[in-house]
């Protein structure tokens, strides 16, 4: 009778624990779909782009969807198609990094740089987001048998891909050099719930958390002194002409 109740009570955490990670799925696709849809209704954005903007939007949003999708087969417990999709992400989180990194390029070329980002920093920026996303997913993936590790890992990631939803709800003209650490402050939020689930469910925050989070952090820190620095300054003259 104990062991039943005690399988019962696994039972009922993981269910808890996969509708939750569902849920903030949720609400990191909705986060990041409001702040493109904000700038469109404000008409500050149109469809009269170039194409290689809208690749980089199709490409992230296909990205949150495969995101999504594979959280809602988790919380269903559909997990074969959960592995066989994981394939899949895997393959196309490379494919992420090459659209953000020429998306980014591009726009400091033919001089599409919102103007109240210094030219420098916008480029680190995007292109360390790539990367950081993109080595806490991969990290993600290749601790997919400890699911513990995973699903706060991938979460991470997802987080992190929520920047430029992020950047288009904030009043980012007016912060100046505190662009970068608003839109880090608005991640913690996330990441600090997850970690007051944690708490409450497990009595303690999951050491991913606090490599991911820290990640995150850490990256920010580490923007604008790059930007500064000579190689980079001389970069962004060459690109911007």
């Amino acid at each position: 009778m104990a062991t039943q109740a005690q399988r019962a009570g696994a039972g009922a955490g993981v269910d808890r624990e996969r509708a939750f990670f569902f849920a903030m799925a949720i609400a990191i696709v909705v986060t990041t779909v409001s702040g493109f849809a904000l700038q469109f209704a404000m008409g500050r954005s149109t469809l009269a782009s170039p194409w290689w903007v809208h690749l980089h939007g199709v490409t992230a949003m296909g990205w949150l969807t495969l995101y999504l999708t594979q959280n809602f087969l988790v919380f269903r417990g559909t997990m074969a198609l959960h592995r066989q999709l994981g394939f899949i992400a895997s393959a196309y989180l490379g494919w992420m990094v090459a659209v953000g990194f020429s998306v980014t390029t591009l726009s400091a070329i033919t001089h599409r740089i919102p103007f109240f980002f210094e030219p420098n920093v916008f480029i680190v920026m995007d292109w360390t987001v790539d990367l950081l996303f993109a080595g806490l997913t991969w990290t993600a993936v290749a601790m997919r048998a400890q699911p513990d590790w995973h699903r706060r890992l991938m979460l991470c990631g997802a987080v992190v891909v929520m920047t430029p939803g992020v950047g288009r709800l904030l009043p980012l003209p007016l912060m100046g050099t505190w662009i970068l650490w608003s839109i880090w402050l608005v991640m913690a939020v996330y990441v600090a719930v997850a970690m007051a689930f944690d708490v409450l469910t497990r009595g303690r925050v999951h050491p991913a958390y606090l490599w991911g989070f820290g990640a995150i952090t850490a990256a920010i820190a580490l923007m604008r002194p790059l930007a500064f620095s000579p190689p980079l300054l001389s970069l962004t003259k060459t690109l911007m002409g």
